[in-house]
């Protein structure tokens, strides 16, 4: 078919690619925590990132912005909530790599608040978006410590994301649907150790 001004569309290509619609990993995850409370399924939230507030610009008194403000201290995770009496904590990135996700995007405190989150008896994991491949994964906590405690390498390649990891599917409703993975954890075992 010929449109106007000589554009030409390929009738060979009817794939509809949904992957990069200029959504990033968070606010993916935003819309799907919005659809899992409101559908009463979870409740998960992003973390504020905490900052002290230096100065203020009032314009007026409706319109106020702040001009200077530091963070007060470092933030453990991304998102937090509860889902069927469990905690659950997670951080979520993007790397623009096609082979590997660099383990210095995650910070020792992060690290060390997951750990003690599983310690704790909640769920911790990492959802890892690989941009440049459309490739969304769900990684375990206990999968990123089992990495980190035997093996040298300062960064997780993307055949163990594919090995250990759940490769997230981009849908409608909800967006990136990672708690059918947990789910999954509740169906095998119930008293299962979410680490």
């Amino acid at each position: 078919m010929n449109y106007p001004n000589g554009i030409q569309k390929n009738s060979t290509n009817n794939i509809i690619n949904y992957g990069n619609r200029g959504m990033v990993l968070e606010d993916d995850l935003n819309i799907t925590n919005e659809y899992y409370r409101e559908c009463d399924i979870a409740i998960i939230y992003k973390k504020p990132t905490p900052i002290t507030i230096h100065k203020v610009n009032y314009k007026s008194r409706d319109n106020a912005f702040i001009e200077k403000a530091s963070f007060k201290i470092p933030s453990t995770t991304d998102y937090n909530g509860i889902y069927k009496g469990k905690y659950i904590d997670f951080e979520a990135k993007e790397t623009r790599s096609k082979t590997s996700f660099p383990l210095v995007n995650i910070h020792e405190h992060q690290l060390k608040h997951l750990d003690s989150i599983v310690r704790h008896g909640g769920i911790g994991f990492i959802i890892v978006r690989f941009v440049t491949l459309n490739k969304t994964f769900l990684l375990m906590w206990q999968d990123i410590k089992d990495f980190i405690e035997g093996d040298t390498r300062k960064s997780i390649p993307l055949s163990y994301f594919e090995k250990k990891g759940k490769l997230i599917e981009i849908g409608l409703r909800p967006r990136l649907d990672y708690l059918k993975y947990i789910e999954v954890m509740y169906e095998k075992d119930e008293k299962r150790d979410f680490k």
